[in-house]
């Protein structure tokens, strides 16, 4: 398992914060372990799953991931 902290720009608010889990609890493979304001913690296999497609669940939130 891979573990991976995101810092993600665009959030203000527990909304932001239920929209990001939301999106990346829909991925296969992917444990949320933490989402607040401004960062995502997760747990994933990289064998099924790539960082990229995280970024991709939390764009399509409305948030953008900051590298």
């Amino acid at each position: 398992m891979t573990v991976k902290e995101l810092k993600i720009e665009g959030m203000s608010c527990g909304h932001c914060v239920m929209a990001v889990k939301k999106e990346i609890s829909k991925l296969t493979d992917v444990f949320v372990d933490d989402v607040q304001v401004g960062s995502a913690k997760v747990r994933y296999d990289e064998n099924k799953v790539t960082e990229k497609n995280i970024v991709e669940a939390i764009e399509e939130a409305g948030y953008k991931v900051i590298k």
